[in-house]
Parts: structure tokens; C-alpha cells; sequence
């Protein structure tokens, strides 16, 4: 009994690292051929937006906020697979599906 608390608090301690690890590290997505470009946290934090003054257009800021969508989205699509490989090994070890509050796996 002791082994198994001591296995699940070594797993507790490891992915404590890997979510301080992932909030540490960014990831870039981009649109338009990197016109416009985003930068979030492993966690899904956004902590940068650059727009090329190319993509500026005054008569189309459709076209400028759909570049600015698919840029987040594709940073965060980034960011979830960056979760994937960093917490996917321990997800597994406590049982295969999440069960961890939170995570998207």
C-alpha cells in the first residue's frame, strides 16, 4: 500500500512539473502565410499577436480579424498537441483516460 501512495505521488509530482513546464513554453500559429501570427503558453495562454501591416486593409478588417481567429486557433492547436506529448505518458499512467480534471485527453 505504502509503494502504490508513494507511485501516486511521484505521478502527482510529475505532472505538476509538466504543467509548470507547458506554461513555461510557447508555441507559434500562423495566417495568411504569416501574415499574421500567434504566440501561447503550452497552456493555451496567448502572449503575443504580431499582424504584418500588409494584412491591414481599413475597407477589410474581416479579412484582418479572420487572419487573427486562425492564427490563435492554429497556436492553440499547437499548444494542445505540445499538452498531448508532454501530459499524454502520464494520463496514461493513471489509467489511460484522463480522469485528471481538465485535461483534453
Amino acid at each position: 500500500m505504502q509503494q502504490l501512495l508513494q507511485q501516486a505521488q511521484k505521478m502527482q509530482q510529475d505532472l505538476a512539473a509538466a504543467q509548470e513546464e507547458l506554461a513555461r513554453t510557447e508555441v507559434e500559429g500562423q495566417a495568411g502565410g504569416g501574415l499574421v501570427r500567434a504566440t501561447v503558453t503550452g497552456s493555451g495562454e496567448l502572449r503575443a499577436l504580431v499582424i504584418d501591416p500588409k494584412a491591414v486593409d481599413p475597407a477589410d478588417t474581416e479579412t484582418l480579424a479572420d487572419l487573427v481567429v486562425a492564427a490563435v486557433q492554429a497556436a492553440n492547436e499547437n499548444a494542445q498537441a505540445l499538452q498531448q506529448q508532454a501530459l499524454g505518458p502520464l494520463a496514461q499512467g493513471l489509467g489511460g483516460g484522463s480522469g485528471i480534471p481538465g485535461l483534453p485527453f
